[in-house]
């Protein structure tokens, strides 16, 4: 339903076709006809010609319909739940965004719609960026982790997320300048592609006063410690996401570097990789291992 006042600004979009519509959900135009013949999902517009066009609220029914039949509820209920949901002030492409919400980001990821994913994710300077993390975009990316997706060329949901995770972090303002700051180096396992919490780590690194640095490319056990000493470094984290992570790094710093504080944060089922010791510990959660950092890189730091 609709409030009296100024229309929302939903409403001000303009209207699309069923083939554009379709590019943006990622089906086939033919399933939107069906959803329309069943369910009465379908356009509620018409433009010169009798052409009808999907208007914003529309587009915002057919998303809550797409992202409930994906997570595995009956199309007839799933078409039930949309018409019964208040859409009339969802955000589109170029409105307000709104609060953002895990499923807002899934919505948009979804829709390859890049400019209103990034919106959702950005960062206030004074956010908190353990909150941004664990509260919005882990359950995020969860969320499609969880998904069947079907996309269209040159569109990718986690790829979208990530591309505005990235940008948050990016245009987050830097520390500003003043006595040296503690290094942490963030290691990634040999073979492992960079994984996004290396940023959002780092990111919440800085924004306690601690340079942290994001190596990239090889890193050998030989090059870690010649690294580790040149920087100076306070603590070194290597993050891995394979059963089988090598930590051959790991266990070379700890054989070198006895004394240099390492983290570890792998899958349970890499846990028996772990070289444990008096020097190497397993996190097993973000927000402890950022704690357990901080405690470390920033012992007998004056502020």
């Amino acid at each position: 339903m609709v409030m009296s006042g100024d229309e929302p600004q939903v409403a001000h979009s303009p209207a699309l076709a069923v083939a554009a519509v379709a590019r943006r959900l990622g089906v086939a135009p033919a399933t939107l006809r069906t959803w329309d013949r069943r369910y009465g999902l379908g356009p509620s517009e018409h433009s010169a010609g009798a052409h009808r066009r999907y208007s914003a609220v529309d587009l915002e029914r057919l998303l809550v319909m797409r992202r409930l039949t994906l997570d595995g509820v009956a199309p007839a209920e799933s078409a039930r739940i949309a018409l019964a949901t208040d859409v009339s002030a969802a955000p589109t492409q170029g409105a307000a965004v709104g609060t953002p919400t895990p499923t807002a980001v899934v919505d948009a990821a979804l829709a390859g719609d890049v400019d209103r994913c990034a919106r959702l994710l950005a960062l206030e300077p004074a956010a908190d960026v353990v909150a941004w993390w664990t509260g919005l975009v882990e359950p995020a990316l969860d969320a499609l982790a969880r998904r069947t997706v079907v996309d269209p060329p040159g569109v990718d949901a986690v790829a979208t997320v990530q591309s505005g995770v990235l940008a948050a972090l990016r245009e987050r303002p830097a520390p500003g300048p003043g006595s040296r700051r503690p290094v942490v180096l963030v290691l990634v396992a040999p073979r492992e592609a960079r994984p996004l919490v290396a940023h959002a780590l780092a990111g919440a690194l800085a924004a306690q006063g601690v340079d942290a640095r994001i190596v990239g490319g090889p890193v050998g056990a030989h090059h870690a410690v010649e690294l580790s000493a040149m920087t100076r470094a306070r603590a070194v984290v290597t993050l891995g996401e394979r059963a089988d992570v090598d930590l051959e790094v790991v266990d070379r710093l700890a054989h070198d570097q006895p004394d240099l504080p390492q983290f570890v944060m792998v899958p349970d089922a890499a846990a028996y990789a772990v070289p444990l010791g008096r020097s190497v510990h397993r996190a097993r959660s973000f927000t402890g291992l950022l704690h357990e950092l901080l405690a470390v890189a920033t012992a007998g730091v004056e502020h």
